[in-house]
């Protein structure tokens, strides 16, 4: 039976009665850390690495084939942000969360809402997140978070720790999720919002063990939201389900999780083409919809993974994980180009493109420890395999684009369909993907483990097939098209990775890595000379050394890093596909985390960039800096429990980012914005059971600004929004 929420009226009249009932409470809740032995991590059924003191950020995550680390003995860098830090700021995506990290920006994904996660200056895709370790799991464009434990950010090319991501971005930064499991306290949530805009939204949080020695544990989150957005004329429609299942035992354990979202945007507002233009405007009213009213976007995704976990030893252990997911969506497109900057004139035309996408992801693998004389080890033996097909039609409309305006949008026509490509209602396959890999490592341990050296391997294959749209036309008449395959990429490559920690101090860790990521190499289009040709897959390669800090409390780290990545292909004046050139990203980064002072939690960091284009295909933009590379991001987020007043606490976020180019000329450039958000929260006790009032506003200075030029087109910064819910525990 399908899952049914409280009616709105019902739904509004509990949130009511709660902030009624907020005079009569006098006893705050209790939200500060738990005590997490190493025995009681081993035998969770969900291995979390612990929470620094205020239980925003985790002490570190999973790394790929080297498991849950520590942040200390690993030679890398990684942010893991709790569920507690999802729940305070009324995070409803991963987006959402990620706001929070100076090494991240976030944009739209080209001409629809996919979230594009740029980190240290290069994209992630949404379909390029993974899920407890497995890629190709997680919904597509927008991923909700009301089902998820954290959200970890590992910083760098991850090509050995991870494989290669579905689609080939991640090569400045990955992104894992971990899904939420029942916990040793049973859990029963309900969550009531409103935005300034009348989206309600309903979040139902249900979790507990059983069983002998509570072995047994089962959590289901439920969501739904629906309303107008902060955009003039945009609405948006969720639903949520997701289920975990686990099992936990003496030397075995197992963990599953099953999901369904849906979700629905009309009245999109995507991205700006910047066309011709020798300038970039000034940003229109935040609010301002330069879409059309006849766009939308819906997606339904189906997702599940399980995992299995085998202790053969004190020293040995064994896993096994796999998952599946299928995508449905759907939509109509229409994004404005530009045609003058200066008084915001622009063409737009519109598309419909449905499309599917199944896949199947498996890991396996086993880790071990044991010493040679001083020396300890720690091993780790990994393979994975990952495939993906996609079925896509598309239809567009108006051969010659409609006349409008940015900062006065037309109403517009969807016109006449002049250009189509296979069955729309049965879309044939496109593409099909497989990638399959091999990896091994070996962290040696020396001076009682306080100089730790990573080397490892990891032999990757990736097959790559495109497809021809079967039954094309152009204006009515066939193009010729029959969904024949017309392009084959099969290569293998090896990624080999270098690392090593020192720690002088117990509570410092210096380290230098080396370490490379892996997108695939590009196939000559039919109209090149050397159509079909395939290049092998591109290494990413990254130098990275820096200082981290563990103060029991709070934490800290600073970073260098420099990173080389090969330009994608271009086809050049003789009309060749060739593939040459890289992109140099250069930068420093600084985060402090965690709880200094009693009741003051922080979250900061800064970043200073630079990017350099070598051998292009226009010679005169050798040198210039990369599309969509800010020269500098800074984060500064305070939560500050109130003295004197038990429950309430107080939070601020600011958010600056510099200037980026928007063109390989450099010639057109966004400006330095800043964006300034705050919030409180207010918890207490109703007849024993635990509420908590909350209250953010997104933006609070409703500032105009082009958030990213990410990918050559514009993405604007979402307006003022202001987020109410109540939560109790029941």
């Amino acid at each position: 039976m399908t899952p049914r929420f409280p009616s709105r009226p019902t739904l509004l009249a509990l949130f009511c009665c709660l902030s009624a009932g907020a005079h009569a409470a006098d006893t705050a809740i209790d939200l500060g850390p738990v005590a997490v032995t190493a025995d009681a991590v081993k035998k969770s059924a969900q291995p979390l690495v612990p929470e620094f003191t205020g239980g925003q950020v985790a002490r570190g995550g999973q790394m790929g084939i080297l498991g849950n680390q520590d942040i200390m003995d690993v030679p890398f860098t990684m942010t893991s942000y709790t569920s507690r830090l999802i729940e305070d700021q009324q995070a409803e995506d991963v987006g959402d969360v990620l706001l929070n990290d100076a090494s991240v920006r976030t944009s739209y994904g080209y001409g629809n809402q996919s979230q594009i996660f740029v980190i240290r200056g290069l994209p992630l895709n949404s379909d390029d997140v993974s899920f407890g370790g497995l890629y190709g799991i997680l919904p597509r464009q927008i991923i909700g978070v009301e089902g998820v434990e954290r959200v970890e950010v590992f910083k760098g090319p991850s090509a050995f720790l991870n494989g290669v991501t579905p689609s080939g971005t991640g090569l400045g930064g990955v992104v894992n999720l971990q899904p939420k499991y029942a916990t040793d306290t049973p859990i029963r949530r309900y969550t009531q919002d409103i935005s300034s805009d009348g989206r309600i939204g309903e979040h139902l949080d249900l979790g507990e063990r059983f069983g002998e020695d509570n072995r047994f544990g089962a959590r289901v989150n439920l969501m739904q939201r629906e309303g107008d957005t902060a955009v003039d004329d945009q609405s948006q429609r969720s639903k949520l389900f997701v289920m975990g299942l686990d099992y936990r035992g003496d030397d075995f354990r197992v963990s599953s999780t099953f999901g369904y979202q849906k979700q629905r945007v009309n009245g999109l507002r995507n991205d700006v083409y910047v066309g011709s233009v020798t300038n970039i405007p000034t940003a229109p009213s935040a609010r301002t919809n330069y879409g059309t009213d006849w766009s939308y976007e819906e997606t339904e995704d189906t997702f599940g993974m399980i995992r299995g976990d085998w202790d053969l030893s004190d020293s040995w252990s064994a896993y096994l994980a796999g998952g599946a997911k299928h995508d449905r969506e759907t939509g109509v497109y229409a994004t404005p180009t530009l045609t003058n900057a200066s008084t915001g004139a622009a063409t737009i035309s519109g598309s419909m493109i449905p499309s599917n996408i199944d896949s199947t992801s498996l890991m396996a693998g086993l880790n071990g420890n044991f010493a040679t004389g001083p020396v300890t080890h720690q091993v780790n033996i990994g393979a994975s395999t990952l495939w993906t097909q996609t079925e896509a039609a598309y239809e567009f409309y108006n051969g010659t684009s409609t006349a409008t305006n940015i900062y006065s949008p037309a109403a517009m026509v969807k016109g006449t369909t002049y250009l189509t490509g296979g069955d729309m209602g049965d879309p044939g396959v496109t593409a099909k993907t497989r990638a399959r890999s091999i990896a091994a490592s070996d962290t040696l341990g020396f001076f009682d483990d306080s100089v730790l050296l990573t080397l490892g391997l990891r032999r990757q294959q990736l097959r790559v097939e495109g497809y021809n749209y079967d039954g094309s036309t152009y204006n009515g008449v066939s193009t010729g098209a029959d969904g024949t395959r017309n392009a084959l990429y099969d290569k293998s490559i090896t990624t080999p990775v270098f690392g090593i920690v020192y720690k002088p101090v117990d509570h410092v860790s210096v380290y230098a890595n080396r370490i490379e990521g892996l997108a695939s190499g590009g196939t000559a289009p039919l109209t090149a000379n050397n159509s079909g040709q395939s290049y092998a897959p591109g290494r990413t390669k990254q130098v990275e050394a820096g200082v981290k800090l563990d103060m029991g409390t709070y934490g800290a780290s600073v970073a260098a890093y420099r990173i080389d990545k090969p330009n994608d292909g271009y086809t050049d004046s003789a009309n060749n596909f060739v593939r040459a050139g890289n992109q140099i990203n250069r930068g420093v980064e600084l985060n402090l985390f965690g709880e200094p002072l009693a009741g003051l939690r922080l979250l900061a960091g800064a970043t200073r960039m630079t990017s350099r284009l070598e051998d292009t295909a226009v010679a005169s933009n050798d040198g210039n800096h990369a599309i969509g590379v800010p020269t500098f991001q800074l984060n500064a987020s305070v939560d500050w429990d109130v003295p004197g007043l038990d429950g309430v606490a107080l939070n601020a976020r600011m958010l600056r980012t510099g200037g980026q180019f928007a063109d390989e000329a450099n010639t057109l450039s966004l400006p330095t914005w800043n964006r300034f958000d705050a919030g409180a929260r207010y918890a207490f006790k109703v007849d024993q059971k635990n509420v908590t009032l909350r209250l953010n506003v997104d933006n609070l200075t409703n500032k105009n600004y082009w958030a990213s030029a990410n990918g050559g087109y514009l993405t604007q910064g979402e307006p003022r929004l202001v987020k109410l819910s109540g939560s109790v525990d029941f």
